[in-house]
Order: structure tokens, then sequence, then C-alpha cells
């Protein structure tokens, strides 16, 4: 069969061209509370060929892979001079993540990453891994990104390759360009993960959300959502954890739950998107929530509705990690718009739009879980007790 490597570089260049270039579409007749969009906005089709390929014919004359790509997810945002930018989790297929930004002037489709990833500064321990990271434009003026470092447990048995230790790592910027690595935070937990970066000074103090467990993969005694405050970012130290939202029973945040991007301000109090993970014969089921704490102390719950605010429908339900959506990225504009991004399965990233007042609608008016099918039905029976009254006023 005879080759050609122009032919194909030009295939593979056109294909490439066409992925970045897609416009999206908004899914009709959603639920009212956000709208979805028909194509992931980011995936590992998305990744530049720059990243895979040998370009030269000399030195890979059947233009093969070197570096391949397995998935885009989990991706930090911000808005920036009026363009939408991720920080997103990049897999390549020898397991190792890294982050690379990409730019959309839309917010919904044409990302394009940029030309390099970012080549992450290591402490004096490198990370065996990083992902996962939440950008937070802080009121000290830093642009931070918080995100998850696992090295491997050097207490482990022998023959053990799979424990590991997950703490917080921290970077600052001012340009997405230019990072500064900070020590990782310090707590008093075993491990962390989910930690996030509240926007604002708490008495002049740097206040985190954290998520406190026993192990890399399961919570153990860790209660759920934590909240702590570091008088400093350059050695940020946590000395105390209290918990603000907590596991429980028969919900959908039994195995575990963590803070998804920092929350957003709002008039009625910071507004939270989180993630919550229950068990089920399938194996563990990720799905995102809303809740909203006081607008002076942060760390209390004001309204919490029941039930999930986005689950994995259609395509979202398969990848590497399947039944899973997670959010760590979302960007609240002036004006009231909402784009959350949120990953599924582990392999893609999509986006849903909503507005900052349809969240608060959701989030104050919905009906919070309160234990039982019982009480569950009550409140299901007096949403239609009240429709069936309005419906015969109106005949």
């Amino acid at each position: 069969m005879e080759f050609s490597f122009e032919e194909r570089l030009s295939s593979l260049t056109k294909q490439y061209q066409e992925i970045i270039g897609k416009k999206n579409t908004r899914v009709e007749n959603g639920n009212g509370i956000y709208d979805r969009y028909q194509n992931p906005v980011l995936t590992a089709s998305h990744a530049p060929l720059l990243w895979k390929y040998d370009l030269n014919p000399e030195t890979n004359p059947y233009l093969m892979e070197r570096l391949g790509v397995n998935g885009a997810f989990n991706p930090g945002a911000i808005e920036l001079d009026g363009k939408y930018y991720l920080v997103v989790r990049v897999e390549g297929v020898d397991r190792k993540s890294f982050f690379a930004v990409a730019e959309s002037a839309t917010g919904i489709d044409q990302f394009t990453f940029w030309d390099y990833p970012i080549l992450l500064p290591e402490t004096d321990i490198p990370d065996v891994n990083v992902y996962d990271m939440r950008l937070v434009k802080h009121e000290d003026g830093w642009i931070y990104g918080l995100f998850c470092t696992e090295r491997k447990d050097p207490d482990a048995p022998k023959g053990d390759l799979s424990s590991a230790i997950a703490q917080c790592g921290i970077a600052r910027t001012k340009d997405l360009v230019e990072w500064e690595r900070l020590p990782d935070l310090i707590t008093r937990s075993q491990q962390q993960r989910n930690v996030v970066l509240h926007p604002e000074f708490i008495d002049q103090k740097y206040a985190f959300y954290t998520r406190p467990q026993d192990s890399f993969i399961e919570a153990g005694s860790g209660g759920g959502i934590g909240w702590g405050l570091s008088a400093s970012i350059e050695n940020a130290v946590v000395n105390e954890e209290i918990i603000v939202d907590e596991r429980r029973y028969h919900t959908i945040k039994e195995v575990k739950n963590g803070q998804g991007p920092a929350p957003i301000k709002t008039d009625k109090g910071w507004l939270h998107i989180a993630h919550g993970v229950r068990n089920t014969a399938a194996g563990l089921r990720y799905v995102l929530y809303a809740f909203l704490t006081d607008l002076q102390q942060p760390e209390k719950i004001t309204h919490a509705p029941g039930g999930h605010l986005i689950a994995p429908e259609g395509e979202e339900r398969v990848g590497d990690v399947s039944n899973v959506v997670f959010c760590n990225g979302v960007i609240a504009q002036e004006n009231g718009n909402v784009f959350i991004y949120y990953a599924s399965s582990d392999t893609r990233i999509h986006v849903a739009t909503t507005t900052v007042d349809q969240l608060l609608d959701y989030v104050i008016h919905t009906p919070e879980d309160l234990g039982r099918s019982y009480t569950s039905v009550e409140a299901r029976n007096e949403l239609i007790t009240k429709n069936l009254e309005y419906l015969k006023s109106v005949k």
C-alpha cells in the first residue's frame, strides 16, 4: 500500500481544523435551570498535532503519533480581557496529567489550545501527577491555581504500586503564562483533594475549602467539605478544619463530596457548585449539586436544595471512568451570565449556560432533601396540589 506523508498530514490538519472550528448549538427544552449544548467544548481530538506527532518526514516517515493524548477534562476557568480561558487537565496515553490553556471568544465553542502546555514548576519533592486546577482571581491581585498533587505513598507495603498521597498544590500567575509555584498547603488531614481558595480575605486571612479524607480513594472519617483559614499563602497552613457541608446517608453525597470551583458572590450569599459521590452496583456515580452560604460567614449554609444539579446524560455517561460529571471551573460575568464547565467520565469537557438569577431561584426555592421517601413524596404532592389549584383557577 503506497503511503504519502504529505497527504496524511494534509488530511490530519484538515480534520483538526474542522474540530476546533465546529460551532455549538444549545439543546432545546432543557430544565429551565441551565442549558446544555450539543457538542463537548474540548476533547482529546482538540489537542494540537504539534503535541502528538513528529512532523519531520525524515524522523517520522509514517507520521505516527509519538506522544498520544487520552483525554481533556476537569478544567479551571477564567475570563480575562473579554476572552474565555480554560486550564485543562490533559491526560497523555502514559497516564500522566498536565495542564494546558485553551481559549475561546464565545465560551461555548471553538476552544483552541495554546502551542505549549504549562511546564508547572516542581517542589523539592516532585509531583508524580498533577490535576484538577481551580482558578481564583483573589482580591490580593493574583490569579491562583489550586490543584491536586499526587505522589507515591512512601509507607506503602512492598509491591503496592497503587497507594498514593494526595495534597493541595498552589501556584499563582498574572497572565496564565508565567507560573510561580508555592509550597503545598499543610493541614492536619492525611490526604487533601478538591481544595479551593475563597476569592476574598476572611478576617485578613486566606480561606480554603478543603476535603479531608483518610486515604487516597476513601473519605473514611472525612466528613465532607471543610473550611479553614491561613495567615499566609506563601506558606499556607490550616490548623483547624470545620465541616461546611457534611456527607449524608442515602443521598447523592454519601460516599464523598467536594467543592467544585470557587463560589460565586451574589447579593443573597455565596453560590456554590460541588460534586457528590454515591456508590452503585456499577461503581461510583458522580453528580453536581449546588448550595448557598452566608455572605458574611461563607462557612454557614443558608439554602441546600435536594438532589443533583447536573448528572451525566447520554454520551456523558461513557468514558474512561463512566457515569461521572465533575466541575472545577465556572465563569460568572458581571452581566449575570454563568458558564459552567463540567467534564464527563474523565474524558471530555462540556458547557452549560445559565444566569446568577436562575441559579439563585433554583437554590432558594427547591425543597431540601429531608432524608426519607415519605417526606420526598410529601414535597411532590404539595407541588401537585399547588399546580392543580392554579390550573383550576385559570380555567
